[in-house]
């Protein structure tokens, strides 16, 4: 499938502007742009490296701006936004064509009977970024500069140059960029080209998406090099970025390498497929090629190992000790959350598992994924996430784990892997049991009525998570409705791991038993669907949220056939929109449904209104389970075709405005969102 704009989206600023690309390299690295070519976000660049995979990424080379000379004619082809609200040059004038081959950003610059094509691309599992120039047709040669914009910093970060100097140093092919003694060396580097140093800092490049989210909205940037080459007709010429001082050079080599890449991923996807499902719609032949863009490497310290046991007791659950791999490191697999600014998250990472990984037919990348977070396990947690720039993990999160169990069901039922089981059980008999005696933020199973509870002040711990300050926007303190759905799913799923296994499992099916029964508390007979939380320091929530859907969702309901169908029916009426479910209803005194503003703004809306895409897939799934209608479940999934036409082009988004008409918010590529749309798309009907 190919995304493709003329100039009615090309020669528009403002709509040009408002699509952005993106490009990754399989170790957290990453591009980004706008079709347009000027920047509006601090996470735009042509090489964000990562410096230590998958974090520490950091933006090395900016952008590179071209002018082509034919004849007597100068066409500048970048379109720059200053400070002051200039736009010079307007090179999106010449942009008569945009298309996304795959992942591949493809620009036409049509310059008088000249035609120019552009494209950016990245090498997998390198800090190198290629960008290709071929003259398609013109009359005479031309002459192309192109100019070398370059940074360092973390792509968090903002610079005002101040008159840092940075070293440029000429190499045969290219410039070699090294901000400062000890940073790490930027190589530009051409296959042809010839190549002029230089140091002329440019002042004021305006970041509107930084203004409209509360941020600095300007930085400055270094003009380093310019490199001259001439075209004729049918030519092309290749520039390289890249933290190796020694890339492969050769463009065409190097861009058929990224198409055999993205092509063995649709093919094996087309292998995978069930093959009850022949009528899959071209659009999700690109949700396949963007599922890859989140999946990276992380290589793992392992643990000596210990002597495995996993047992269940009379009436308590026993703690086991948990067998680790004998190997010093495990080459492991994570998810990146989202681009442009999130790292890997436990939670998101478990969630859209699945849909990334055994929707697309890549069973051998869900199995290292599932072995890499078994050795983060700690007193039965997952980690919430990997700060950018700390080594230790944070554990403030209640759901993360209990989605580990969920992703290793699917990852079982699709593959029959009892080596995995064998090695992955002890590591949730272990998680079952610190939830019985209790962990940390004082998660723990209530006697009384054998909920999960979870929380305490000032912590966030569910997917709610939005926190300025000491200010928890939803604290959701007490017995989460999800939380208790994924904690009944996960003792049902444990039982049956442990009777494959020939474990004992009596004492899995009676924490079950002890859940089903007391589940009933979230119903809320008057309103006709279920409390958002029970027992928090101000009583039940009542509030209207989309949480319970994950209640008919899962595999293991523990809500009676009347009770899904109600909940599905009010947040269909209440909650549902083109592109996901609200986290609030409209209707409550605090929905808020415009997403936007400075992070106290944003975060107040985050979960109070605001429309999440990852909800879509178990709406859409929940709504077959009630109705039996895959059709009209698939129909839900639909709009997103069209998303991908808009904001991360080719990807889907993570957020939207709750108010009509639903624009984009957020992370221009959702891990979760992709994924969920995915997985919904091919579960059901089967």
């Amino acid at each position: 499938m190919t995304l493709a704009f003329g100039r009615e989206i090309c020669g528009n600023l403002q709509t040009a502007a408002a699509r952005e690309w993106l490009v990754t390299n399989g170790i957290g690295g990453y591009a980004s742009g706008t079709v347009a070519g000027n920047l509006t976000r601090r996470y735009h660049g042509l090489l964000i490296a990562a410096l230590n995979p998958p974090l520490g990424r950091s933006l090395m080379l900016t952008k590179l701006e071209e002018v082509l000379h034919s004849g007597s004619q100068v066409y500048p082809l970048n379109t720059d936004r200053w400070i002051d609200g200039s736009v010079e040059p307007q090179g999106y004038r010449y942009i008569e064509h945009f298309s996304l081959k795959g992942t591949v950003p493809t620009w036409r610059f049509a310059c008088g009977d000249g035609l120019l094509e552009k494209r950016v691309w990245m090498q997998q599992g390198a800090n190198t970024t290629y960008v290709q120039y071929r003259l398609q047709r013109a009359s005479q040669p031309v002459a192309l500069l192109v100019k070398a914009f370059v940074n360092y910093r973390d792509h968090h970060g903002n610079v005002r140059s101040l008159g840092w100097q940075m070293a440029v140093d000429r190499l045969e092919r290219g410039v070699c960029v090294t901000a400062f003694p000890g940073a790490a060396p930027l190589y530009l580097l051409s296959d042809r080209a010839e190549v002029i140093t230089l140091h002329n800092w440019y002042y004021g490049f305006d970041l509107a998406m930084e203004r409209y989210r509360g941020l600095n909205d300007r930085e400055d940037h270094l003009h380093a090099a310019t490199f001259h080459l001439t075209l004729y007709p049918g030519e092309t010429v290749t520039l390289v970025a890249s933290t190796e001082a020694a890339p492969d050079l050769q463009g065409a080599i190097a861009l058929k390498l990224r198409q055999t890449h993205e092509q063995r991923l649709l093919n094996l996807w087309r292998t995978e497929r069930p093959m009850a499902i022949r009528d899959i719609p071209a659009w999700m032949n690109q949700l396949v090629l963007a599922a890859d863009q989140f999946i990276v490497n992380r290589t793992v310290p392992v643990a000596e190992p210990e002597v495995a046991g996993s047992e269940v007791a009379g009436s308590e659950v026993v703690k086991p000790e948990v067998a680790k791999p004998e190997a010093a490191l495990l080459n492991g697999k994570t998810i990146i959350a989202g681009y442009p600014w999130f790292s890997d998250w436990g939670r998101d990472t478990m969630i859209s598992l699945p849909g990334l990984t055994l929707a697309t037919g890549r069973s051998e990348v869900a199995r290292l994924i599932l072995r890499t977070f078994a050795q983060y396990v700690d007193h039965g947690m997952l980690p919430n996430r990997f700060p950018d720039a700390a080594e230790v993990p944070e554990y403030n999160t209640v759901d993360a784990t209990l989605w580990y169990f969920e992703a290793t069901r699917q990852y079982y039922q699709a593959t029959q892997d009892d080596d995995l089981l064998i090695e992955l059980y002890p590591v949730l008999a272990e998680i079952i049991h610190w939830h019985c005696r209790g962990t940390r933020f004082n998660i723990h199973l209530d006697p009384v009525d054998g909920l999960l509870y979870a929380g305490e002040a000032g912590i966030q711990l569910t997917w709610m998570d939005a926190k300025v300050g000491d200010w928890v926007v939803t604290p959701r303190t007490g017995k989460p409705i999800e939380v208790n759905a994924l904690w009944y799913n996960a003792l049902r799923t444990m039982a049956k791991f442990a009777r494959q296994l020939g474990k004992p499992y009596q004492e899995y099916d009676a924490i079950g038993d002890r859940t089903l029964a007391r589940f009933v508390r979230f119903w809320n007979d008057d309103l006709g669907y279920c409390y958002d939380v029970l027992d928090s320091p101000t009583g039940d929530d009542a509030a209207l949220r989309p949480n319970q859907i994950f209640a008919v969702s899962l595999p293991e309901s523990p809500l009676t056939p009347a009770q899904q169908k109600g909940v599905v029916e009010v947040c269909g009426r209440s909650l549902l929109t083109s592109y996901g479910l609200r986290s609030l209803a409209p209707d409550h005194p605090q929905y808020q449904g415009h997403y936007g503003g400075g992070q106290r703004q944003r975060d107040g809306a985050y979960h109070q209104g605001t429309v999440w895409g990852w909800l879509l897939g178990s709406y859409a799934i929940a709504h077959f389970r009630v109705y039996q209608d895959a059709a009209q479940a698939r129909q839900f999934l639909e709009p997103m075709a069209d998303h991908l036409c808009n904001h991360g082009i080719g990807s889907l988004s993570e957020i939207f405005d709750g108010d009509p008409p639903f624009t984009p918010r957020g992370c221009i590529a959702q891990a979760w969102t992709v994924a969920e749309v995915l997985r919904a798309w091919m579960a059901i009907g089967q």
